[in-house]
């Protein structure tokens, strides 16, 4: 048994049992996303799992040819379902969705005219169909993660684990791998693909792995996720005064000073897991006019505002000379954050300067 057959039989072997990890909803969060996730990579195995059943391209007959080629060409759209539902677990495909459907049934038509054999100019056509479907597959699925990392600094104060960015991950390892295929088809166009391509795919798939098992629930369940993409959107598009002002210049006035008390007195943003519907309980406000008090209030959104106030609390603590005996990971507990990364990650953007940059400084 050569290394490539093995390699290629770790692969799909691997892309099976994540598959149904993801069917089976191991981890009890996102349900929905975690399904097409699964369709996504069970379609995606097909494409080593052909060349162990017909290693030499060769099919018994042209139904199954059309089949695997059809199926292999529904993998950039599965990802991207699956992504639709990561962003909004109450998603519901629109009209304009559909006609991401319009190029696969492009795709099958010309197999079957072709009768699953691509030569020549059909070859072509397959082709620039694939390169198309994934571009636009990718492209919307990038844009759709952007948008929700945007979305979610309106109601929660940490993002790290919610931040979906192990999608990008993937969509810039595709890209990666979508170019070396291409060249490799170009330069070898009746090989497989070889071993060092099939290695490049299998530390993707763990990649894969690793990521989506150990993705938390994005949306607690108090929140309401349409009203919150509705409030994303709103701060995203152009607004008239007329349209946002949930509060008065009074009401206003009052509840910053509100808020700013609370903040210090209560030091609520020590609560690791802080997010809008909390905070705004505690006021007795609903989260849209909280987020229109911290928007239009203090010019930020609901993650930057609470996460200066944990900044304060470290830049106290890191100067505290009782403190000194403390490492960082325990300054960035103390004061609120969640995890070493976000409590680094957060100080430099507001400060310029790492925890460890601003303690040394200031000796």
């Amino acid at each position: 048994m050569s290394l490539e057959l093995i390699i290629k039989g770790v692969i799909v072997g691997g892309m099976f049992l994540l598959a149904f990890l993801n069917f089976s909803n191991a981890i009890r969060v996102n349900r929905k996303a975690n399904i097409w996730f699964g369709f996504f990579v069970l379609l995606w195995s097909t494409f080593w799992l052909d060349e162990m059943i017909f290693p030499d391209n060769v099919f018994p007959n042209i139904s199954i040819n059309i089949i695997f080629r059809f199926v292999q060409f529904l993998v950039p759209l599965s990802f991207l379902i699956s992504v639709f539902y990561y962003t909004n677990p109450q998603y519901k495909l629109k009209k304009k969705d559909y006609l991401l459907f319009l190029l696969p049934l492009v795709f099958l038509c010309v197999l079957i005219i072709g009768k699953g054999n691509p030569q020549g100019y059909n070859k072509t056509i397959l082709m620039m169909l694939f390169f198309v479907q994934a571009l636009l597959c990718t492209v919307l699925a990038y844009l759709k993660v952007r948008k929700h990392q945007k979305v979610i600094q309106s109601f929660s104060s940490s993002t790290l684990n919610i931040d979906l960015r192990w999608i990008k991950y993937i969509i810039y390892s595709c890209i990666i791998s979508s170019i070396l295929i291409l060249i490799y088809n170009l330069l070898f166009p009746e090989s497989n693909l070889n071993t060092i391509i099939n290695m490049f795919f299998l530390a993707v798939l763990y990649l894969v792995a690793f990521y989506s098992m150990r993705q938390g629930e994005i949306y607690p369940k108090e929140i309401d996720v349409e009203e919150t993409l509705d409030m994303a959107d709103e701060d995203e598009g152009d607004r008239t005064e007329l349209k946002i002002k949930l509060l008065s210049d009074e009401e206003l006035a009052v509840y910053k000073e509100k808020l700013s008390q609370l903040m210090i007195q209560e030091e609520l943003f020590l609560d690791s897991e802080l997010n809008s519907l909390k905070l705004a309980n505690h006021l007795g406000i609903t989260i849209h006019q909280l987020s229109y008090i911290i928007n239009s209030g203090f010019g930020m959104n609901f993650f930057q505002f609470i996460n200066r106030y944990r900044v304060d609390k470290a830049k106290e603590l890191l100067l505290d000379e009782a403190m000194m005996p403390y490492n960082m990971i325990s300054i960035g507990y103390t004061s609120g954050f969640n995890s070493k990364t976000a409590f680094n990650t957060v100080f430099k953007n507001i400060t310029g300067q790492t925890p460890s940059e601003f303690r040394n400084s200031r000796k």
